[in-house]
């Protein structure tokens, strides 16, 4: 770190200004201005803050030549002046270095089509003679090729070179970032972008990764991703990147370059002590030079076959009696924090609503000592007569029809305010629905249609009207109950009464007095007592055990038997088998929510007991369930939720697969946590050239074939994820991110 810092001292704060000082006072400047002083200077004074390095390099370049000429004298070069010398110099650096680059591509494509057995093509010997023959015709094309900035075209990637259409750096139109083939491992990449964005600032300030220019690649590699990175653009202490994230499902060329891009870091990062002894460098052809190992807060994914697991009778059972434990807990934190959520909003909005109650019945009553009942009034639900046997007309009926609408206050009292009303006689059909906008003199003129039967309001309406004989009012022994009470829809169990009590006795009340001993909702003094008494409630205690067990029912079977891998694999991905409740709890969306999740935790409970050992105490139970709740999801893959999960920084992810070519469950868990990525660089050359080929050949020979050539796997040039980065329609990033601002500082 001290060499590097160094390092940033005297690039960044030393050398600028050294090289200013040489500019200013360079004697070309005492003389008249032409224009080629101005294109040269101009341009020398943007390349020291703009391109540091290489403005250092050339001024360097240019003192040398000056102190070798001292004792003769090079009347055309001096003429010339220092902006143009510098700027000749620039062009002469930047063109060679693209020869050479282009050179070593060359040479690459045309030794590894013999070395790599799967590239050898009977044609491979004789173009191998002719580009030996012809090596002069080469050299010409590749120093054309770097006079004119433009990429060396190798034809369908065989050694047979052309000079390519010469493009901008970035070779794509169009925004970065907006062009990428989405799926759900994108997320993966979206996720890690800021924090490789900060790795490779840190690499970039201790110069591990060498000078970024724009058309710098890079490749990032750690367990099974891919990462590519590219830099846009340079400036003085920044530079622009864009981060491309490569296909997770790996096909046969994609493995075989990925095998051998890590034989590469392996081979360099990752040495025994014997193999440094002596060790050769296998890959010198590769296009892929290892840079640096990076620490970046990444998931680390590990997959595991659940076999003897899933399968076990004893896990499975426990499971089923597990179950019930889990969502005690789960239905009783749900309670609890809504209890909360309810008692912060209560105090204050109540007070508001009675004083809009009261304000509003004030007004009616002075506009109807003005205009009389016709225009405001408040009235009670039984001034409405019973029209018909079936509630056709009753109170909810005729508030949708004339804007009556029934607020309950804080005593229970039911009452109204409503706007002017015109009760409809029984068998009629009005033509417009009545309105509060309606003047007296229209009210004569609206003729009703008579003859016409009553609507049938059916099944839902009577459900509705019968809400209040369903669930009775419920007396708790406790006052402080209510606070833990369970929405009323939910309190009617889908089983018969005798089914049901044979389901409770496997309900733990030990366990649940052990949660309600926990749970911090009652703030007093006298806490325990509260606490004592709730627990003693049988009424609310009925009622936990009424739900529990009627979803513990639904969702593991009525009777005694012991669930397959499969029926698990189905609940737990929300697919749940048929029974005599389940249309009850779909249509109860919460309820269902809940009884989802508090299964899914007792699968990972399971799966924890199964690799760690059993659970020797409720308290030890009580913490795996927080440690789930607090820093677990435990979902599916397919889930939106598991990329929410992902961009919100869950510390761990566990999900549960199937895989059915092998007839095999899997576990799958996501742990946040630092990596160390390996970094190399790529031959910028190598990659345009390839890229120019793949336009070339899909654009212009239309050879888009699936299986073609150029596509096939090359572990040297690493063809196949060449193509994969290139920006689509040509190639298929799975992620590709916006241009990210980096500091070089």
């Amino acid at each position: 770190m001290r060499v590097a810092l160094i390092q940033r001292i005297l690039l960044n704060y030393i050398s600028p200004f050294a090289m200013l000082a040489f500019l200013s006072v360079d004697s070309s400047l005492q003389y008249i201005h032409t224009a080629s002083l101005c294109i040269g200077f101009t341009r020398a004074f943007r390349m020291v803050w703009q391109y540091t390095e290489n403005a250092l390099l050339e001024v360097v370049v240019i003192a040398i030549v000056r102190l070798a000429t001292l004792q003769s004298t090079l009347v055309w070069w001096n003429s010339l002046g220092t902006g143009i010398q510098l700027l000749m110099v620039g062009i002469i650096r930047d063109r060679f270095f693209q020869a050479v680059t282009k050179l070593k591509f060359a040479l690459t494509v045309l030794v590894s089509s013999w070395t790599e057995k799967k590239q050898r093509r009977k044609s491979s010997r004789a173009i191998i003679i002719l580009n030996i023959i012809l090596f002069p015709v080469v050299l010409m094309i590749i120093a054309l090729a770097s006079a004119l900035s433009a990429p060396l075209l190798p034809l369908f990637t065989l050694p047979v070179f052309l000079v390519g259409f010469p493009r901008p750096n970035k070779s794509w139109p169009g925004s970065v970032g907006d062009a990428a083939c989405i799926c759900p491992d994108s997320v993966y990449y979206q996720h890690m972008r800021h924090n490789l964005a900060a790795a490779f600032c840190t690499a970039f300030s201790a110069g591990s990764l060498g000078n970024p220019t724009p058309g710098c690649h890079y490749l990032c590699r750690f367990q099974d991703r891919l990462v590519w990175v590219f830099i846009l653009e340079r400036g003085f202490g920044y530079c622009c990147i864009n981060i491309k994230g490569l296909e997770l499902q790996e096909t046969s060329c994609h493995t075989a370059e990925a095998r051998r891009v890590d034989e590469v870091f392996e081979m360099s990062f990752e040495q025994n002590n014997q193999a440094r002894t002596c060790s050769l460098n296998h890959h010198f052809s590769n296009i892929l030079t290892p840079s640096t190992v990076l620490p970046v807060l990444v998931y680390s994914d590990a997959r595991n076959v659940l076999t003897g697991i899933i399968d076990s009778l004893e896990n499975l059972k426990h499971l089923k009696e597990d179950y019930a434990k889990v969502f005690i807990w789960v239905l009783l934190q749900y309670i609890k924090n809504k209890s909360k959520s309810e008692h912060v909003q209560d105090n204050q909005p109540l007070q508001q609503n009675t004083t809009w109650l009261e304000e509003n019945i004030v007004t009616s009553m002075r506009t109807g000592s003005c205009k009389g009942r016709k225009n405001s009034f408040s009235m009670n639900s039984e001034i409405f007569p019973d029209w018909s046997d079936e509630d056709i007309f009753e109170l909810e009926s005729i508030g949708k029809k004339t804007g009556i609408h029934p607020i309950k206050n804080t005593t229970g009292i039911q009452q109204m305010t409503t706007n002017p009303i015109i009760t409809s006689i029984p068998g009629s059909l009005e033509t417009q629905s009545l309105s509060s906008d309606i003047n007296d003199e229209e009210l004569p003129n609206r003729t009703p249609m008579y003859g016409l039967p009553a609507t049938d309001k059916g099944k839902h309406r009577l459900m509705e009207t019968s809400t209040q004989e369903m669930f009775p009012a419920v007396v708790f022994s406790s006052p402080y109950s209510h606070k833990l009470k369970v929405p009323e829809n939910w309190r009617s169990g889908p089983f018969p009464s005798l089914l049901l009590q044979e389901l409770l006795k496997s309900f733990p009340e030990d366990w649940y007095s052990f949660v309600l001993n926990l749970l911090d909702i009652f703030h007093s003094d006298e806490k325990k007592s509260i606490i004592f008494e709730v627990i003693g409630d049988t009424t609310l205690k009925d009622m936990y055990s009424h739900v529990v067990m009627s979803c513990s029912g639904i969702m593991l079977g009525t009777d005694s038997i012991i669930p397959s891998p499969n029926q698990v694999f189905k609940v737990y991905s929300g697919d749940l088998p048929w029974s005599l409740g389940l249309d009850w709890l779909t249509q109860k969306p919460e309820l269902l929510a809940l009884a989802l999740k508090a299964f899914r935790y007792t699968f990972k409970l399971m799966f924890d007991k199964a690799c760690l050992g059993p659970v020797e105490n409720f308290a030890e139970l009580v913490s795996y369930l927080e440690e789930y709740d607090k820093n677990w999801f435990i979902g599916m893959v397919s889930e939106p939720q598991w990329q929410q999960a992902v961009l919100q920084e869950k510390p761990y992810l566990f999900s549960l697969g199937y895989d059915p070519s092998l007839s095999l469950y899997t576990g799958r868990v996501l742990s946040l946590q630092e990596m160390l990525l390996h970094v190399g660089q790529l031959n910028a050359e190598a990659i345009r050239g390839q890229w120019a080929n793949l336009s070339w050949e899909l654009l212009y020979a239309t050879n888009d074939d699936e299986e073609r050539y150029s596509i096939q796997a090359h572990p040297v040039l690493l063809r196949n994820l060449t193509v994969q980065s290139a920006n689509p329609p040509l190639g298929y990033p799975i992620y590709s991110s916006p241009s990210i601002h980096v500091s070089l500082f």
